[in-house]
């Protein structure tokens, strides 16, 4: 990658974007047509890719279990009033 050729921020990228280029990055490293400098530059963007894409997962995950558990919690606060009133 030529210096003038720089990667957006990670803080710029959507999810979708972010592992769009993961896949692009992966493609390009496979075809082992860079150098040395080159691949490197590639491989560390693909690691920050990674662990960009991973931790965003994670947080999606963490937040659909907060709200299914939120959920369970009104689910069993109605069961029992209404077992309550029999």
């Amino acid at each position: 990658m030529s210096e003038q050729q720089k990667f957006r921020p990670i803080d710029q990228l959507s999810y979708e974007e972010a592992r769009d280029e993961l896949i692009e990055v992966v493609r390009i490293l496979e075809l082992g047509q860079m150098s040395l400098d080159e691949s490197l530059n590639y491989w560390e963007r693909g690691e920050e890719l990674a662990a960009y894409c991973e931790d965003y997962l994670n947080g999606a995950s963490s937040r659909i279990e907060k709200a299914l558990a939120q959920r369970d919690q009104r689910n069993q606060g109605g069961a029992n009033s209404g077992e309550a009133e029999n």
